[in-house]
C-alpha cells in the first residue's frame, strides 16, 4: 500500500514562495521544520521540484523523486532519481520505486502538488503563517490564483481537516492535517 501525504506552510493567503520563486523567510519556522523532518524521516519516497530540490539539500540522503520536464520518463542520477509526468504515469513509476509499498512526502512546489492534487493525496500536512502574506508570489495550488483557497482546493480534492494546532503561538504558525475520508473536526 502506498500513502501519498503532501507537506506545506503557507502564508496567509496561500503563496508558498515570492514572485521570483524562492521561499521568503516568512515561512521559515523552526516548528514546522521539526515536525517536517519528523515526517521526511518516515517517508520511503520524498517528491518534489527541481526548485526545492537545489535549495534544500539531502544531508540525510532520503530518497528523492524530483520532478522535471527535462528528465526523459524516469532517470536515476546521481542526486535522486528525476521524472517527467509527461512521459511516464505516476502508477509505473510507483511500480518501479515503491513496489514494497510505503510512504510518499510530496514537498512541492506548486506544480508537483498541482500534479498529485490529479493522482490523489491521502493525506496534507497543510502549516499556515498566520501573519505573513505575499500578494504577489507563487501559490500552493494553481487553483488559488482563482480566489480558491488551499483549504477549499483540499476539500474539493476528497479531504477534510482531522486535526489543527498552533505551532508556534508568538510567530501564529499553525498547523492543520487534512485527510482523505476523513470527517470535518
Amino acid at each position: 500500500m502506498i500513502e501519498i501525504c503532501g507537506h506545506a506552510i503557507v502564508s496567509a493567503d496561500d503563496k508558498i514562495a515570492d514572485a521570483s520563486g524562492l521561499m521568503p523567510a516568512g515561512l521559515r519556522h523552526e516548528a514546522d521544520w521539526q515536525q517536517l523532518q519528523h515526517q521526511l524521516d518516515q517517508a520511503s519516497l520524498i517528491v518534489l521540484g527541481r526548485i526545492g530540490h537545489a535549495m534544500f539539500p539531502n544531508p540525510k540522503g532520503r530518497r528523492r523523486l524530483i520532478l522535471s520536464h527535462q528528465a526523459q520518463g524516469l532517470e536515476l542520477r546521481a542526486d535522486g532519481f528525476w521524472w517527467n509526468p509527461q512521459l511516464m504515469n505516476w502508477r509505473e513509476v510507483a511500480a518501479k520505486l515503491l513496489a514494497e509499498g510505503g510512504r510518499v512526502a510530496v514537498t512541492g512546489g506548486r506544480l508537483v502538488f498541482d500534479e498529485f492534487l490529479a493522482i490523489g493525496f491521502d493525506c496534507f500536512y497543510l502549516a499556515r503563517a498566520e501573519n505573513v502574506t505575499i500578494s504577489d508570489g507563487v501559490p500552493i495550488f494553481s487553483q488559488c490564483r482563482n480566489g480558491i483557497s488551499a483549504q477549499d482546493v483540499l476539500r474539493q480534492h476528497g479531504l477534510a481537516q482531522r486535526n489543527y494546532a498552533m505551532l508556534d503561538d508568538k510567530a501564529r504558525v499553525s498547523l492543520s492535517i487534512w485527510q482523505a475520508g476523513a470527517k470535518q473536526g
